[in-house]
């Protein structure tokens, strides 16, 4: 990719014959809440060695026609609580978005607290589409037994979940490959979708998914130079790939990419796994799973 996304982006699903992409890995938030975001991505430094620059850091409507320009036909409004009494109100402002946001999945949140259940049901059925989940933010145990309630519900209407489980890029209490596997063994049906790979644990949450056929992945900054400087997915794992080749999803995380969008899909491109690789990966796996027609 150039750094003209529009154009390369457009030249891409034409060769592939793609009426879009699909991006199962956006953030769109309240603007308090995505400036603390952001905030937190500008001092992180620190913790991960190098800077991490916002490269789409813009008002909202800005960064929906962006999205929508580079061929975006449906994304996500992933957002996340960090503490107790934060959810229900950030579902709230997620199904008023989706309300006048058609593009957009209608995106829900949760976090181990006594009214979880509650609020998740009530996100059900009022059309919710796809969960959230941050265990790295959100410094919680995904087999908490507060959660036990809500884990049913999600599982029982098979409504995925984008799950930050992996320990990049900087490990939580609870990240990492187990504590997912102890939820699966509780709750074997759910339909699991392990951001960004499942970084740095590339290979365990792999092996997870050999046991758990509704275990999914997002391609979020895998594969990106960022990412392979700290991260690199290990190539022994590349025919994996192709076996996954049904359940892994693009995602971006953006407008929070220190680097130009175009540079998420040049490096699926670079992985040469051909042509129908690319066109479930990035349209017609996630079109399947969330009925985009």
């Amino acid at each position: 990719m150039t750094e003209d996304d529009t154009t390369d982006l457009s030249a891409f699903r034409t060769r592939l014959g793609l009426p879009g992409i699909i991006d199962v890995h956006t953030h769109f938030m309240p603007d308090q809440v995505l400036r603390k975001v952001w905030a937190y991505f500008d001092s992180v430094g620190p913790l991960i060695g190098r800077s991490w620059p916002i490269t789409y850091r813009a008002d909202e409507q800005v960064r929906l026609k962006t999205l929508r320009d580079f061929g975006v036909r449906a994304f996500t409004s992933l957002a996340y609580p960090h503490k107790p009494d934060m959810a229900a109100w950030l579902n709230e402002w997620t199904a008023e978005f989706a309300g006048r946001t058609p593009d957009c999945l209608h995106t829900a949140t949760f976090f181990p607290e006594q009214q979880a259940e509650g609020y998740v049901k009530a996100a059900i059925e009022r059309g919710a589409r796809v969960f959230k989940a941050h265990v790295q933010v959100g410094g919680y145990h995904p087999g908490d037994r507060l959660l036990d309630p809500v884990w049913g519900l999600i599982e029982d209407a098979r409504i995925p979940v984008v799950i930050h489980c992996g320990s990049g890029p900087a490990p939580g209490t609870y990240t990492g490959p187990e504590p997912i596997a102890g939820v699966l063994r509780r709750f074997p049906r759910l339909s699991l979708v392990i951001a960004h790979m499942g970084t740095p644990e590339y290979s365990e949450f792999l092996d997870l998914a050999e046991d758990y056929a509704d275990v999914r992945f997002d391609t979020t900054m895998v594969w990106t130079d960022f990412s392979e400087a700290n991260a690199p997915f290990p190539t022994g794992e590349r025919g994996r790939l192709r076996s996954f080749a049904d359940r892994i999803l693009f995602g971006s995380d953006f407008p929070n990419i220190p680097y130009p969008y175009g540079h998420s899909i040049q490096v699926l491109e670079r992985l040469e796994l051909g042509d129908d690789w690319l066109r479930q990966v990035c349209h017609r796996n996630a079109a399947r799973l969330f009925g985009v027609e």
